[in-house]
């Protein structure tokens, strides 16, 4: 592909040469008639011109300067070769060769039938008119028209053949300029269409990423969304849920003393739910793993959670433990908060193990229970769906590369499992 600076300043010198041509083309016959003109009727005497043909030479002048005038006019309506345009050089040349029968100098004008041949005659008819144009300039070249002897016509002859041999040597060089100007158009033209392709591409890239953009802030906005969501489903629900049971269990309280421990412990499920609520909208790690590692944050939420169901809960952990990644961390803390949450809601459950597990490049977290069980597969439409539980479970353990695993029967308890990339606190690899 061709640079745009090479090509651009192609163009221009070529604008420039075709005003150029364009200016020779309009006043370029004037001047040579006034030269031709000036010159033959300076040497009128020297050559013998009679009265007679002065006067005739300078009605056809004055023809020829008409001839111009009109053509100057008429072909700005009648742009390349047409049957006007070949009037007009045939009566041009005609003028011109009369005035050279007159007196030779005058082939200064009868020359301009030289130029311009391509934008005035067909080509079938170029070759023609130019060697009638050298015929006339042979004429006057070897001393006039018409020859006077044998000499003069050897002469004549030998002249006119260096003159259509130079028109020949032109015009072949005229068609290979030609050949490489139409080239040029055509690679200027190819230019053109590129840009045209490049510039349409742009805009429709442009186009497209204003389009992401939107996209992925309605993205971002709708993953914030979803993550509050579950947020506020695994603090402020599940919290809100527990400081309920326990001002129930004030109700039903056998002594003052039981009923200030169930109120104490609806206030600090209160306060811990107002913090994790303030945590989760500024995207903070839980409380519990403010100061603690996942392990003992585990093992606190288990023992609590226990403490306040009134079920049995164990928490064990296996392999070697490994200081993970914050979200890993919360990941797995919100995983144990709502399968947790939901076992004391619908399980029935009497027994709950919750193992952390260390295995290689994966951490693995289960929660079973002996409760009642369930069929997943019956689960109501919106639970599927729609829903904070299982599928929020499983929404957080896909958003880092994990996967979550339900198994369950009705009468047989049930057991979660995730299992996410070991992903250590420095981001280093596993």
């Amino acid at each position: 592909m061709p640079d745009n600076d090479a090509v651009t300043a192609t163009v221009t010198q070529k604008a420039t040469l075709d005003e150029r041509w364009a200016v020779f083309h309009r006043w370029g016959p004037y001047v040579l008639l006034l030269a031709g003109t000036l010159v033959s009727w300076s040497a009128a005497d020297a050559i013998g011109m009679t009265a007679g043909e002065r006067w005739a030479s300078g009605a056809l002048v004055a023809g020829a300067a008409a001839l111009h005038l009109w053509w100057n006019r008429a072909a700005r309506t009648r742009p390349g070769p047409s049957a006007a345009s070949v009037w007009y050089y045939a009566a041009r040349w005609a003028i011109g060769f009369a005035l050279t029968w007159m007196n030779p100098l005058f082939a200064f004008y009868a020359a301009i039938g030289y130029f311009g041949v391509d934008r005035l005659l067909p080509r079938r008819a170029r070759a023609a008119g130019l060697f009638a144009t050298a015929v006339t300039v042979a004429g006057s070249q070897s001393g006039g028209l018409p020859p006077g002897g044998a000499m003069d016509w050897l002469l004549f002859g030998a002249v006119l053949a260096v003159n259509v041999l130079l028109v020949a040597l032109f015009g072949h060089l005229g068609a290979l300029e030609e050949a490489r100007t139409r080239a040029q158009e055509a690679t200027i033209a190819e230019l053109e269409r590129t840009n045209a392709a490049l510039q349409q591409a742009l805009d429709e890239n442009a186009a497209l990423h204003a389009q992401l953009l939107v996209q992925a802030r309605e993205a971002g906005i709708a993953d914030e969304r979803r993550r509050l969501a579950a947020e506020i489903h695994d603090t402020l629900a599940q919290g809100l849920t527990g400081i309920i049971a326990q001002l129930q269990a004030v109700a039903s309280a056998p002594d003052a003393t039981t009923a200030r421990e169930h109120v104490d412990r609806a206030i600090d499920l209160a306060r811990h739910s107002l913090g994790e609520a303030r945590r989760s909208v500024h995207n903070l790690a839980p409380v519990a793993l403010a100061d603690d590692g996942l392990p003992q944050a585990l093992e606190k939420t288990v023992t609590e959670w226990g403490e306040r169901t009134g079920i049995q809960a164990r928490f064990t952990t296996t392999g070697t433990v490994e200081p993970l990644h914050d979200e890993v961390a919360a990941t797995l803390l919100r995983i144990a908060q709502e399968a947790l949450s939901n076992t004391a809601r619908h399980a029935r459950a009497t027994r709950v193990g919750v193992t952390l597990s260390y295995i290689g490049d994966e951490v693995t977290l289960d929660i079973r229970d002996d409760g009642c069980g369930f069929d997943p597969l019956a689960l109501p439409a919106r639970s599927r769906t729609g829903g904070f539980g299982l599928d929020g479970m499983r929404a957080r353990a896909e958003r880092i590369a994990g996967f979550l695993d339900v198994e369950s029967e009705p009468g047989h308890g049930t057991a979660v499992s995730a299992r996410v990339p070991l992903v250590r606190h420095d981001g280093g690899p596993p």
